[in-house]
């Protein structure tokens, strides 16, 4: 009997057991790969979004100022320094229409006719979209339109008595815009009284800008005090609602994955317990102790393996599941980050590795006669 066929024996025999560690180590591996999956998500759309938009620095105010914080004025200051290109003001905020079948909607205020339109693609009628003085007129992402059951010409209440006809709908790259509302930034800022106020600027430089981002970043932030202007990797790493998302999914799978430890322990113990009596055979038939000792690290790690298999399959399907649903579908991406579904087979491997190695040593360490002596 070939060493392959004797372990995959040893799993298929105690199906019952064998299906519900597969099941343990699914869900810890499927936890990594959906929850961390989705919070690095979050920083790979938000990153992907700017540098498409070619977009080189973020302004912001400092500590826990509200949104809305920075005067409009400063983009013009912003604007006027050497190597700076382009300066992108915008205001953000969110709202429930739980009328219109969606918990939260993210509104962003953006100046009509800017390049910050630029990466959008009008689906309806091309020459739908927002223009410079529009009042009471939004562009709606393909998501959140679908989810509102809204088209071109439909009207809306966004809050108490403040109606908004829809101009368009538009698609992009990134799942944030698409299920996300786009104004003119003045109907934001009356809508929130905040006039004259932003939640920050995206900067664009000329290619000598480029040169000497450390220089530029200095004199912005010495335009007024309490702002800070980051590169986009620095702004995303500073986030502390990404920071957060990463740490619970961590946290999440940690404890499933410890979880599916101790029960990949636990059923190769009793594996070992049972067939106490095979492996004094074995043992006498010349089996050495580092043979019997593969066999059972193998029989763990096989387990694991198609426990990974299971939970890298299911996380396609929840990601795909999830995306359906209108709570969430304009906020996650439903595609799977493959280079974690293969740190899940190595992470499964581990745990099996570890689940495996102290019953694999202690049925190595049978002696023929005391195991064959065993009822």
């Amino acid at each position: 009997m070939w060493f392959s066929t004797l372990i995959l024996k040893n799993i298929i025999r105690r199906p019952l057991r064998s299906i519900l560690t597969v099941v343990a180590i699914a869900i810890a591996i499927g936890s990594v790969v959906s929850l961390v999956g989705v919070a690095r998500g979050f920083e790979h759309s938000f990153l992907e979004l700017y540098e498409k938009l070619d977009v080189d620095m973020l302004v912001v105010a400092k500590g826990q100022a509200k949104n809305g914080a920075l005067p409009e004025k400063l983009g013009e200051d912003i604007s006027k320094l050497p190597g700076v290109q382009a300066v992108i003001p915008g205001l953000v905020d969110a709202y429930s229409l739980r009328e219109y079948g969606v918990a939260t909607a993210i509104v962003n205020g953006w100046v009509p006719e800017t390049l910050a339109f630029n990466h959008l693609r009008m689906i309806s009628d091309p020459e739908h979209g927002l223009k410079k003085g529009d009042k009471g007129r939004v562009l709606l992402g393909s998501i959140i339109a679908s989810n509102m059951n809204m088209r071109v010409g439909d009207k809306f209440e966004l809050t108490p008595g403040e109606w908004f006809e829809v101009v368009g709908i538009f698609e992009s790259f990134s799942v944030f815009d698409n299920g996300s509302i786009i104004m003119p930034l003045e109907e934001l800022q009356r809508i929130q009284d905040k006039p004259g106020k932003v939640t920050g600027y995206s900067i664009v430089f000329t290619p000598e800008g480029k040169k000497i981002i450390p220089d530029i970043r200095k004199e912005i932030e010495e335009l007024m005090p309490n702002i800070r202007a980051l590169p986009i990797r620095e702004h995303l790493d500073a986030l502390p609602e990404l920071q957060i998302a990463k740490a619970m999914a961590w946290l999440t799978s940690a404890i499933a994955l410890v979880i599916g430890l101790f029960g990949m322990m636990n059923t190769m113990v009793m594996s070992v317990h049972e067939r106490t009596r095979e492996i004094g055979i074995l043992r006498a038939v010349g089996w050495r102790p580092r043979r019997v000792l593969r066999l059972v690290l193998f029989e763990a790690i096989a387990l694991s393996q198609l426990g990974a298999v299971v939970g890298v399959l299911g996380s396609v399907a929840i990601l795909s599941i999830l995306t359906r649903f209108p709570l969430v579908n304009g906020i996650i991406e439903g595609k799977l980050n493959w280079t974690l579904a293969a740190y899940g087979f190595v992470i499964a491997a581990l745990v099996g590795l570890l689940g495996g190695i102290f019953p694999a040593q202690r049925a190595a360490r049978l002696m023929p006669t005391a195991a064959l002596r065993q009822e």
